[in-house]
């Protein structure tokens, strides 16, 4: 069953918001200047209005959804950062106290109210175009996650996205321990994608051996992104990954 997202609720912890996320901060312009009500018109077909238990606020879960495109993250890391992240608490209009959804719940919306997934680039499109009429971004390029967002255009083969998933985790462990560089397994060079997701297995398994490193946010993000597109990539082998490019820029 379907209900109406409702406002930020107050409790004795909001004043935190004012404190800590300022007033020109991306996230609380988006939330203060987009009305988010497009997204119930939307997939008002998607849902019982008056039958079973009700739903998880769909607003919600389709901000999760940008934040994960905003930021490239994995479902595991959006909600871990929403946590503790006070400006994604705030853009998900949730009580600084409050407790977070699982992220089981996150694909449990793609499958079963995304099913399409032009819909859910029709909802991105949409916030964009309002964000950038309204003066808060100006459009650019981005990589948009390909496991659940697809477009016509701009093909990028399965093992690219693990090349640069693979070279993003690399980047995070060289900033943090640059002795790295020596440590890391030999990159694979041929077209292979069998090759690559090896590749991309022994990454995992060294980087896990050493939870000192393996366990830092910056690095821990970019692995559980990189393990996730391990199980979607050879789903996807057969046929282009189409990435939406738009980048968000605060002006």
């Amino acid at each position: 069953m379907l209900s109406q997202q409702q406002t930020l609720q107050l409790s004795e912890y909001s004043s935190l918001y004012d404190l800590i996320v300022p007033e020109d901060n991306l996230l609380r312009k988006i939330n203060d200047l987009i009305d988010f009500n497009f997204v119930y018109e939307e997939l008002l077909d998607k849902y019982s209005l008056n039958q079973g238990r009700t739903a998880e606020c769909p607003v919600k879960l389709f901000k999760y959804l940008l934040l994960k495109v905003i930021y490239t993250v994995s479902d595991v890391d959006v909600v871990e950062r929403s946590r503790y992240d006070m400006s994604f608490k705030y853009f998900l209009e949730i009580l600084p106290e409050a407790v977070v959804i699982n992220p089981s719940t996150l694909t449990k919306f793609r499958r079963q109210r995304l099913k399409d997934t032009n819909l859910l680039d029709l909802l991105i499109n949409k916030t964009v175009a309002i964000a950038v009429e309204k003066g808060i971004m100006r459009s650019s390029s981005i990589i948009v996650d390909a496991t659940h967002t697809l477009s016509k255009s701009n093909p990028v083969s399965a093992i690219d996205v693990l090349r640069e998933r693979s070279k993003q985790l690399r980047k995070a462990v060289y900033v943090y321990q640059e002795d790295w560089k020596g440590k890391m397994p030999m990159k694979n060079d041929s077209n292979d994608l069998e090759q690559e997701i090896r590749y991309s297995k022994e990454l995992e398994t060294l980087l896990e051996a050493s939870p000192t490193i393996s366990e830092v946010p910056s690095i821990k993000e970019k692995l559980n992104l990189l393990k996730k597109s391990m199980i979607y990539c050879p789903l996807l082998a057969k046929q282009f990954i189409y990435l939406l490019f738009v980048l968000f820029y605060p002006i």
